[in-house]
């Protein structure tokens, strides 16, 4: 078993691994940049290495900086926890060549899913169903025209080495195709590196519906059923929730055996989650692999029972799962609102800044999952997230109930937080019934 890890992370995911660590007596090493001194991780690991300035470049990013931290805490592993280096191939890699077990897959895995085309390839070779699309990368030699026509327009162009929206452009007809193709090229190009694109079929009001899967090295691959993320803004998730509410249990079954043959084919070890896109009549299509553990992992664990981090570690140790399929039982509902340091009466905009005051809520079935306190400055450098508030009741009704008392009681002086936004969109009817999709948020709370 593995005695000591460095988690290359910050803020509430550092927290939760640095828990999962404690309560399996293993010893944590946090790292952190300047901006974060006075973060809860910080305080609550068994050692802590500065490895930088406020800017994620120059820090959190800085693989350098980090392997030393490993290297002067003697750590046996590093977890990546999400974001930066979480699905850096490289970073994987330099962890497992300078002696450190990587909490994650095989580099080689990383890298052949975090490519999107070369990921929509391995789902078409494994029998998951994808969108229809391009045969591969759109470059200047092809015919994207002819392409998008044999598709069906509108179509999504999108950036191969892409995430959280970025290089991905909608063209609603041929005049728009060049013009949104050259944008995500560009986008693509600078975000990642990689102007890489391709084409899929648009499909329109889809619900975003991901399967949580984790794999061991000697076999044994099990799914932890579904989440819905449908409710979210510019692509980036504001509730998630378990499990998807209003999905046939034939298609249930068959998107979790679905995200359990890719992950099978892929050859993976440790945590993933396959990403679909459901259409209105309740098909599915692969979107992608996220090669870490999630945002929205707490969902699954409540409904599941299943410490995600715990498990994680002792795969990374060479242990076999604790449990096979037919032990994973979902029990009950939970949904996570995520707590954002933003307006959203001004567009969301971000307002980081000192916490004066900070009641967290509690009583049966909730969690609150964070790093902040009353006293803490949240720093403008990074993600806004401050909070995950986590529900989890008998039924879907009872946990919207929760939640709604939950984010009443919760209290945050000193900054704007989302809690009013999630407050109102809990009581819209579309949310109430389940039927919501990805632009919900824009068609409703938008003007």
């Amino acid at each position: 078993m593995i005695q000591k890890i460095l988690i290359a992370n910050r803020g509430e995911i550092a927290l939760r691994i640095i828990r999962a660590c404690r309560e399996m007596g293993i010893k944590s090493v946090a790292v952190y940049s300047q901006a974060d001194k006075d973060s809860m991780h910080v305080a609550l690991a068994d050692e802590a290495y500065c490895v930088g300035t406020a800017k994620s470049a120059d820090s959190y990013l800085k693989i350098d900086q980090i392997i030393a931290a490993a290297e002067v805490g003697n750590v046996d592993a590093v977890h990546p926890g999400y974001g930066f280096l979480a699905e850096n191939a490289h970073f994987n890699e330099v962890c497992r060549s300078s002696g450190f077990e990587f909490i994650g897959p095989s580099p080689q895995a990383m890298e052949k899913l975090g490519d999107k085309n070369t990921a929509r390839s391995m789902a078409i070779a494994n029998d998951v169903p994808v969108v229809p699309g391009s045969d591969g990368l759109i470059d200047a030699n092809t015919d994207a025209t002819q392409i998008a026509r044999d598709i069906g327009f509108p179509v999504l162009i999108k950036a191969t080495a892409g995430g959280g929206g970025k290089g991905m452009r909608v063209a609603e007809t041929e005049a728009d195709l060049e013009t949104a193709l050259n944008q995500a090229r560009t986008e693509a190009g600078a975000a990642f590196g990689n102007s890489g694109v391709y084409l899929e079929r648009y499909v329109t009001s889809p619900r975003h519906v991901e399967v949580q899967v984790i794999a061991d090295n000697h076999g044994n691959v099990c799914h932890l059923f579904e989440r819905d993320c449908s409710v979210q803004r510019r692509h980036q998730k504001l509730i998630e929730e378990a499990p998807s509410p209003n999905l046939p249990e034939s298609r249930r079954k068959a998107i979790c055996d679905a995200a359990v043959r890719m992950i099978r084919g892929a050859e993976y070890g440790n945590a993933a989650t396959v990403e679909f896109i459901v259409d209105k009549n309740d098909d599915f299509f692969f979107i992608e692999v996220n090669a870490r553990i999630q945002v929205e992992h707490p969902v699954t664990e409540a409904i599941t029972g299943i410490d995600l981090i715990k498990e994680q570690i002792r795969v990374a140790s060479g242990e076999k799962l604790s449990f096979a399929q037919d032990d994973v039982s979902c029990t009950g509902h939970a949904i996570e609102c995520r707590i954002n340091a933003e307006n959203p009466d001004k567009n969301f905009m971000p307002n980081p800044g000192k916490i004066t005051r900070l009641f967290t809520p509690g009583g049966l079935g909730v969690r609150f999952d964070s790093h902040v306190y009353g006293g803490y400055s949240v720093p403008p450098h990074y993600d806004s997230m401050i909070a995950k508030l986590i529900v989890h009741r008998p039924t879907r009704e009872e946990a919207i109930a929760t939640m709604r008392r939950a984010l009443l009681e919760m209290q945050v002086e000193g900054i704007e937080t989302t809690a009013s936004f999630h407050d109102k969109v809990l009581q819209h009817p579309e949310f109430i019934a389940g039927t919501h999709d990805t632009k919900f948020v824009e068609r409703e709370f938008t003007g």
